[in-house]
Order: structure tokens, then sequence, then C-alpha cells
């Protein structure tokens, strides 16, 4: 659909450009029924309109045309209505001309530019412009010009005053707005931290009742299998196949039902000053033995201190994401684990360039029974996120669909007192 200029132009009118038009039409309708006249009776400047308009049609342009870098852009329309506004006093009668005020132009937008140094160079130079007109033929009929510059130091530093209360509260609005922003953002979190908590308390009762149910009928079943295979004639393989199908099925369910008890069991942490670097070794390792090929690479910040967590716990975390990231990882892959002391704490970031996560999944994966693998169960991270929490840290994930995922744990480090001796 083709863009309508007109349209365009008309959403950069403002309200106060009306208010110029009027006001240089006016000026302009004066200049061309009363020029001004010397005391001989000859015209000053017969075409006195002309920089009037050039005058207005840079006030009216200057917020619309930034061409120019910000403050060279704001710099260079000061200069030019300056400019303009010294040609029109000169045209009209110099040191006596009507006009003088135009001068107060550049230097009000100097003002709401720049600091009080900047507005007291622009009006240096509109002062001097002043001045110069003392060197006019007729100079020694001019009015003390010193009032006039006193006028526009007096304007300058008034708008100056005005601008710089006007920044400190717009500063002050904006960080405000930034201190709400970030408040609303941990609030968001806090509220997505408190439903996840629900639905893994309310899904974690569901599993651990189901899991009791169900353990019952699977010895009942894995025992008639086993019956059954010892008591089956050697000739009737058909049955003795179906018997060991049915063992090992139910070795396998039964497996997937410690994994919901374990999900559904309440943590309870075991404390202790352990090495992370020790703890990351031993769950790296475990993937190494599964993973043959696996490529993954150690990057620890060697200042990280022993400090109080549940080793076992944290090893089952890191294997879980490790293992994860290297089956996200095309063959040959990389994965990266690398540590850093953080505020009040420790980060593990386990990084990966597989397939990555879409963003409308990223919300979702921490979730029990949510998974992406056609045979996962969808309990891993939901557990590793659990024992996170448990710990008082936090996991995230940064990841961009075909270029991999990184995967954030923090977790905090209680602060050591220092025991003054009495």
């Amino acid at each position: 659909m083709p863009v309508n200029p007109f349209r365009s132009w008309w959403k950069m009118v403002r309200p106060g450009d009306f208010v110029w038009l009027a006001v240089f039409a006016t000026l302009v309708v004066t200049a061309l029924e009363y020029p001004y006249t010397y005391s001989d009776g000859a015209i000053a400047g017969p075409f006195e309109w002309v920089p009037l308009i050039a005058l207005g049609i840079a006030q009216i342009l200057e917020p619309k045309i930034p061409a120019l870098p910000s403050k060279t852009n704001r710099i260079f329309w000061i200069v030019l209505k300056g400019l303009l506004g010294v040609i029109l006093l000169a045209y009209t009668g110099a040191g006596v001309s009507k006009y003088w005020p135009v001068l107060l132009l550049p230097v009000v937008s100097a003002g709401t530019s720049f600091g009080l140094a900047g507005t007291l160079v622009f009006t240096a130079m509109a002062s001097a412009a002043i001045l110069a007109f003392l060197l006019h033929p007729h100079a020694e009929f001019f009015p003390d010009l010193r009032v006039r510059i006193a006028f526009l130091v007096m304007v300058g530093n008034l708008v100056t005053t005005l601008a710089q209360d006007l920044r400190v509260q717009s500063e002050r609005h904006r960080r405000t707005a930034e201190q709400l922003a970030e408040a609303n953002e941990r609030i968001q979190q806090a509220e997505k931290a408190a439903r996840r908590s629900d639905r893994l308390a309310a899904l974690g009762q569901l599993s651990a009742g189901l899991a009791h149910e169900l353990r019952n009928p699977l010895g009942t079943i894995k025992a008639s299998a086993e019956l059954l295979q010892r008591n089956v004639s050697a000739e009737n393989e058909v049955a003795r196949e179906m018997a060991g199908f049915i063992a090992s099925e139910v070795d396998r369910t039964n497996s997937l039902v410690t994994r919901f008890l374990q999900f559904a069991r309440p943590l309870k942490l075991r404390r202790d000053n352990a090495d992370l670097n020790q703890t990351l070794d031993r769950a790296i390792a475990q993937v190494e033995r599964e993973a043959k090929e696996a490529a993954i690479y150690r990057n620890y910040a060697p200042e990280i201190a022993p400090f109080p967590f549940d080793a076992e716990l944290m090893e089952r975390v890191f294997y879980n994401l490790v293992l994860n990231a290297v089956q996200a990882s095309p063959p040959g892959g990389a994965v990266s684990v690398k540590t850093r002391a953080a505020d009040g704490g420790v980060e593990i970031a386990v990084i990966d360039r597989g397939v990555g996560i879409e963003p409308q999944q990223r919300d979702s994966i921490f979730n029990p029974f949510f998974t992406t693998k056609p045979e996962g169960v969808g309990l891993g991270l939901a557990i590793v996120s659990k024992i996170v929490d448990e710990h008082g840290g936090k996991i995230t994930v940064e990841s961009e669909p075909g270029k991999g995922s990184v995967f954030h744990v923090l977790l905090p480090v209680p602060a050591v007192r220092e025991e003054t001796a009495p």
C-alpha cells in the first residue's frame, strides 16, 4: 500500500506551528502596511517581510528536519535564526529596529537546549550583534543598547533555569518509571514462581498417590511374568519371549514411578561445605561415560571457595543440564560449563550450540511433564528447578532456535561472618 506523503507530513504538524504561523503572518502584514521609515522619509527596508518569512520558516521547520546529529542540529538552527535576526535588524534600522526582540529566539532556544554556559555563549553572540550596530553611521540616534542586552541576558537566564528544572523533573520521572518497571517485572516473576510452585505441589501430590497405587499391581505383574517364564516349556519360545518383554516393561515402568516419587517427595537438603568444581566434574564424568563422543569443556572460576549446598542433589542438577545440552548438540558439537562469582552467590552456565528452544516453549520447559523429546517424560528439568528452588537459587534459560541455549543456575553463598577477638 503506497504511503500518503500528505498524511506523513500532517503527522509532523504541531499545534504550536499554527501559533508561529499566526505570529509571523501578523508581522509580515504589519511590515507591508507600515514599513520602517527614516526621519527623511526614506523606507529603511522595503522588503523587510523577506527575512521575516525566512525566520518564520526556520522556526517552524527546526524540530522537523533532524538531518544532523542532535547537538549539531540544535546549534545549526540557533545560529541560523541568529543570522536571520541580525539581517532583519540590519535591514530595518539597525539599532532602532522595532524587530530587535527576534534575537530572543536563538537565546531562548539555547536556554532550552543547553546549560547556563551554552546559553551565555549564544547570549554573548546576540549581544555582540547588537553592539556591532554602534558602527552604523546613525549610531548617535540609537537608544541605549545596554538595556536590550540586559533583557537578552535576563530572558536567557530565566529560560535556562526553567529548562534545568524541567530536565531534573523529567529525569526524576524517568527513574521512577524505570523503578516501577523493575518492580513490575519482579512482581510478575514472583507470580510466575508462585504459580509454578502451586502446580508443582498439586502435581507432586497426584504423582505420589498414583505412584504408590501403581507399585503393587506392577509387582504382581512382574512376579507373574517371572513365574511364567520359569514354568513355560522350553519349546514355547514365543511365550518365554513375551514373559521377558513383560518383565522388562515392568522394570521400565517401575523406573518411571521412581522418578515420579522423586519429584513428589519433599526434598531434605543436606547442606555441607562442598567444592563446586568437584561436583561439576562428577556430573560431567557421568555424562561422558554415557555419551562417549561428547566434547565438554570446563571453564571454572578459581576464586570460588567451598560453600554450603547439597552436593548430591546439585550433582543431579548438573548431570541433567549437561546431558540435555549434549543431546541437543549436533554430532561433534561442543558443550561448555562455566562458573563465575556473582553478587551474593555463584553462577553456573551450561552452554550448547544445538537446536535451541522455541520462544513459546521457554516458559514451559520447567513445568512437570512438558517435554520436546519423543521418549521423554518431562520430569528432568522440573526436578532440576525444584532442587535449585530449595537451595534458594534461580534457574533461567537464554535460547535462540538454531543457535543453541544457555542455562544459568544462580546459587546463593552465605556471607562469612568474621569473628573478632574479645
